[in-house]
């Protein structure tokens, strides 16, 4: 199958309304900020909710699409199989045989998990125990030590940056307790019963990203994996309600999408990324560059 021809560039807008879109589990789960007070959505936790995306559309895509959509990096509560770890399931399809070589077991990843060959992986792989000469014995006597591990990185196409908000956010905390008391009878709380939920009441964030063809190359990523990302980045927080963000509170607006006319691209992609102004309402404006306009795709 050919790889991906053209690079490619995106940006996603996306609006907070009353919710914790990233909380900070260093400084109490309140919504990140950067040192100018405006909002962070880091690029691990837009990545996390496009692996579930994919896993939700698993089922829904067709035949021809759905061929390589399993995902390596599936979180606990969202599993669909019986692996209970990522090594488990690495060694499920990365077998002996398979690890022979470095080339291989990069291939065989790449064809089995679709977030592998699009954000790329690391594989870590203790070796197993092996026969050596313990200190002090004769050359006779042999005692088991571990062998140097080997490990395996994939450098994916696919770069998302941290999304962060066009204007200052405003934190709002609120302090909450446990209707149960640890007696039963309602009378006597405890300090651990208290607790802090907080959320950004409004906030406009936009994120880019890139796809880069010669990365593309090595890993097996097509066209075809490009459109399925462009399919899901606009339904990015569908089926991600929780209580610190609840259904309806977190939505994308819009998905700028570049595809160039080259594997180098026409332009670069910082100057890709800036070409757009996006306002705190959400409106956007700009956009196109010499030979190089964006098709702009609604949110769900």
């Amino acid at each position: 199958m050919t790889t991906l021809k053209y690079k490619i560039d995106f940006a996603v807008v996306f609006r907070v309304t009353k919710a914790n879109p990233n909380g900070d589990p260093l400084n109490g789960n309140r919504p990140r900020i950067d040192f100018a007070g405006h909002g962070e959505v880091t690029d691990v936790c837009l990545k996390r909710k496009a692996r579930d995306r994919l896993l939700d559309r698993f089922e829904a895509l067709d035949v021809s699409l759905r061929v390589g959509q399993a995902i390596f990096v599936q979180s606990d509560e969202r599993r669909v199989d019986d692996a209970k770890n990522l090594r488990v399931r690495a060694e499920k399809v990365l077998t002996a045989e398979v690890m022979k070589s470095r080339e291989s077991a990069v291939k065989v990843a790449c064809a089995e998990w679709f977030d592998v060959r699009a954000f790329g992986q690391v594989f870590p792989f203790k070796a197993k125990k092996g026969k050596g000469k313990g200190k002090g014995e004769d050359a006779d006597t042999a005692s088991e030590q571990d062998s140097d591990g080997v490990s395996i990185p994939v450098r994916g196409p696919v770069t998302i940056q941290s999304a962060f908000s066009i204007e200052r956010i405003d934190i709002e905390s609120t302090q909450i307790v446990k209707s149960t008391s640890l007696e039963g009878d309602g009378e006597k709380r405890q300090s651990d019963q208290m607790g802090m939920k907080h959320r950004v009441d409004r906030g406009v964030y936009v994120t880019f990203g890139s796809i880069n063809p010669q990365l593309a190359e090595r890993t097996g990523f097509t066209d075809a994996d490009a459109e399925v990302l462009k399919a899901i980045l606009p339904k990015l927080f569908q089926n991600d309600a929780s209580s610190a963000r609840p259904d309806g509170s977190m939505e994308v607006l819009k998905v700028i999408w570049w595809q160039h006319n080259c594997k180098s691209g026409q332009h670069s992609s910082a100057k890709v990324h800036r070409s757009i102004t996006v306002d705190a309402d959400g409106s956007i404006s700009g956009g196109s560059l010499d030979g190089l306009s964006p098709e702009i795709v609604d949110g769900f």
